[in-house]
């Protein structure tokens, strides 16, 4: 079976690397693009390495032009999703790229967001663990998928294995982040031109700010965690590098586990996955890794002078942070194999 898909915000970045996934994907046929103020123009205009898809024009993004498609992807700015996604009922398969659909707290969603709280979707993260699962199992079948953000998914799946094992400490977690500005999106910012990024570091969202703590909590309380004690000091730090993320988290040691024994907790949880893998003792990723993959790489140490376990955790936000994660989750409920259009090679150099 052929699937029609549509996807909405094809002139940005989540839209334009959902597209070159799924360009490459045997069980799909993309019918329809669109977006709002470039509607009417080719997408090759905005998304010029998309040579394959030059055909397609981009379209008003409305209800109408959506519904009609087998999968639909939602890859627009925060707060936007929602108003198309009741019109949607029919559609068997939406996937959202924004956060309108990630958060189950609508407290949460008041104080970090704000406007109107939409029903929370199947957490599209397959790697994550819930309780003694994983969040694959909960995919299977899925007409409705959040794709999570980000620094959200690379952070927490830093943590989840500790966390479901009761090796770290929940209520002191410290993690520091260098990000590229494609995680921002394609609008034109001041602070992301090129004239004030590059040659700097530019921390932002500082002080427990960033949208992504609640989703990080709710993922950890899923593993997990207390929810009423978990703290979690977060620090994203805007770097020059387009795509990447290097997330250096940090977590008390709860118990008098062995450096073995803590290890082994990781090697675990991941040491049967494809796309989240844990480097060799002694041995971090780079961001230059995993570009264009829909890998997330870990390195894990112990720091005993500061009873802590360290992870550092490097992505493609674009890819395994976002777009790839969607096309992920989508094969998974749809019954096909995990991995079809997925590459775990990056790009270098």
């Amino acid at each position: 079976m052929t699937y029609s898909v549509a996807v909405s915000g094809a002139s940005g970045y989540a839209g334009g690397e959902i597209l070159r996934i799924l360009a490459a994907h045997p069980d799909v046929e993309i019918r329809t693009v669109t977006a709002h103020s470039n509607a009417g123009q080719p997408l090759i205009q905005h998304q010029p390495h998309l040579r394959s898809l030059a055909h397609l024009t981009l379209q008003e993004t409305t209800a109408e032009t959506l519904a009609g498609h087998d999968i639909v992807f939602l890859a627009l700015p925060h707060g936007q999703s929602g108003q198309y996604t009741d019109a949607l009922a029919e559609t068997p398969l939406v996937i959202d790229a924004g956060a309108d659909h990630r958060l189950e707290s609508e407290q949460s969603w008041a104080q970090f967001y704000g406007g109107h709280f939409h029903e929370p979707w199947t957490y599209g993260v397959p790697e994550l663990l819930v309780g003694d699962q994983k969040q694959r199992e909960r995919l299977i079948g899925a007409s409705r998928i959040a794709a999570p953000g980000c620094n959200a998914s690379t952070v927490s799946l830093s943590l989840a294995p500790g966390v479901a094992a009761g090796v770290i400490d929940p209520s002191d977690i410290v993690t520091v982040l260098a990000v590229g500005p494609s995680g921002a999106g394609k609008a034109l910012k001041t602070n992301l031109l090129a004239s004030e990024i590059l040659g700097s570091a530019n921390p932002y969202a500082v002080g427990g700010t960033h949208r992504h703590i609640p989703e990080i909590r709710q993922a950890l309380a899923a593993a997990g965690a207390d929810p009423e004690t978990t703290r979690i000091s977060f620090t994203p730090v805007l770097v020059p590098m387009a795509r990447g993320i290097l997330a250096t988290t940090t977590a008390r040691i709860k118990n008098d586990a062995t450096d073995a024994e803590i290890r082994a907790v990781w090697e675990s949880a991941y040491g049967d996955e494809t796309f989240v893998q844990l480097l060799p003792e002694g041995e971090f990723p780079r961001t230059a890794d995993v570009v264009g993959a829909n890998t997330a790489l870990m390195g894990l140490a112990i720091d005993r002078p500061a009873n802590r376990v360290v992870i550092v955790a490097a992505v493609d936000n674009l890819v395994k942070g976002t777009a790839g994660a969607a096309i992920q989750s989508m094969n998974i409920a749809l019954a096909l194999p995990e991995g079809t259009a997925l590459s775990m090679n990056g790009v270098s150099p």
